[in-house]
């Protein structure tokens, strides 16, 4: 087991933050709340996103908050969807900014009439994290599909 260093409150609260930050994304995504979802990224965000996890060459790579519309409006192609956020840690923390790594199975559900299926993705994310004006925002996030499962209901 391993031992932790005691942390000042401020500390403890830029944590939590952090924590709830990336839980945030998860649930705007599930809730189709693309405008929300790009409120918590600055607007020079970088985001770039590696369909296959061991190839380094990134499937989409974009510079800025706007420019996340149009991904996170995709999920209205599914009819359902759960994003299971796992382990989630802080790397490191130093001032107002930080550098995390989150791990996520992505279930995506969809119908054609009377067939469904589900699309589970198994996900790692990098991320940058920077403290602005008192709040916890993604300044780069760095997506990795470690695996992809499609199953016919």
């Amino acid at each position: 087991m391993s031992k932790h260093a005691t942390i000042s409150a401020t500390e403890a609260a830029d944590r939590l933050a952090i924590r709830e930050l990336v839980e945030a994304y998860a649930h705007c995504a599930d809730r189709r709340d693309a405008k929300g979802q790009m409120a918590l990224f600055t607007l020079d965000t970088h985001f770039v996103v590696y369909m296959n996890s061991k190839d380094p060459t990134p499937s989409q790579e974009l510079h800025s908050r706007e420019a996340l519309a149009p991904v996170f409006r995709d999920l209205n192609k599914y009819d359902a969807t759960m994003h299971f956020v796992g382990q989630s840690t802080i790397l490191t923390l130093t001032g107002n900014r930080a550098t995390g790594e989150t791990y996520t199975l992505a279930h995506h559900l969809k119908s054609d009439g009377r067939k469904r299926s589900l699309m589970i993705a198994a996900l790692r994310y990098s991320d940058q994290f920077v403290k602005m004006d008192g709040a916890w925002l993604f300044s780069e996030r760095l997506l990795y599909v470690d695996w992809i499962e499609e199953r016919t209901l």
